[in-house]
């Protein structure tokens, strides 16, 4: 795959996919690989990644043009600013810069360069240790990661057998399934499914077994 071709860079149109079947795309630097879901531009793009550490392996110190959200899935990332386990969340705003490296191993998700320049703060919540809050319908419970005008990421969990109510998306959304079966009326998305659903789409989810989603909505107007 050419890292310069776009990748279901139109955010007007629907997109499923199951992660763990796409193959690994080796990045500029060693031992950092990458499942691509979303991708426009070159080496330099708006992309959402599924990416790989080798243990041992390290990424030169970059500035995020774009910004950056991380979720760390697996094993420890580590910079010059701190350690994050697995379950840690980061957001490094427009214009901030690191040198990622991980000694054990690790895999992310990555979002880059989505990011409002006005949306400035550092974040970063080892959701682990996080209180998470009731969501809208019973079984449901929230932890807010970030919000920015009409733009929220947030970590939801789904109790088995939970069904929520038919909604609109304003600003779209887009969902990562890290743990169970998430489903709608479209369909079932196994751990590792990553959905984008465009500005003004409607389903209504639900879980049978339970589940745990990143979301962030409100980005794709």
């Amino acid at each position: 795959m050419n890292d310069k071709t776009a990748l279901n860079s139109d955010l007007s149109q629907r997109c499923i996919l199951h992660s763990p079947s796409l193959d690994w795309v080796d990045s500029p630097a060693s031992g950092v690989s990458r499942r691509m879901l979303e991708r426009n531009g070159g080496e330099v793009a708006r992309a959402t990644s599924i990416v790989r550490y080798a243990p041992g392996s390290a990424f030169a110190s970059h500035v995020h043009g774009g910004g950056e959200e991380i979720l760390v899935l697996e094993g420890t990332l580590h910079d010059e600013h701190g350690v994050y386990g697995p379950g840690t969340y980061i957001k490094n705003p427009v214009g901030s810069s690191h040198a990622p490296s991980s000694p054990e191993g690790c895999t992310l998700f990555v979002k880059l360069r989505h990011l409002d320049a006005r949306d400035n703060a550092r974040v970063v919540i080892d959701t682990r240790l996080s209180e998470w809050r009731q969501g809208m319908v019973e079984g449901l419970k929230v932890l807010p990661l970030n919000t920015f005008e009409t733009q929220n990421t947030a970590l939801v969990r789904w109790a088995p057998q939970t069904f929520f109510n038919p909604h609109r998306h304003w600003g779209g959304e887009e969902i990562l399934v890290v743990e169970g079966v998430f489903s709608d009326e479209h369909g079932d998305y196994p751990a590792g499914s990553w959905l984008r659903s465009p500005h003004m789409s409607q389903h209504q989810p639900f879980s049978r077994e339970g589940c745990l989603i990143l979301v962030k909505t409100g980005h794709l107007a």
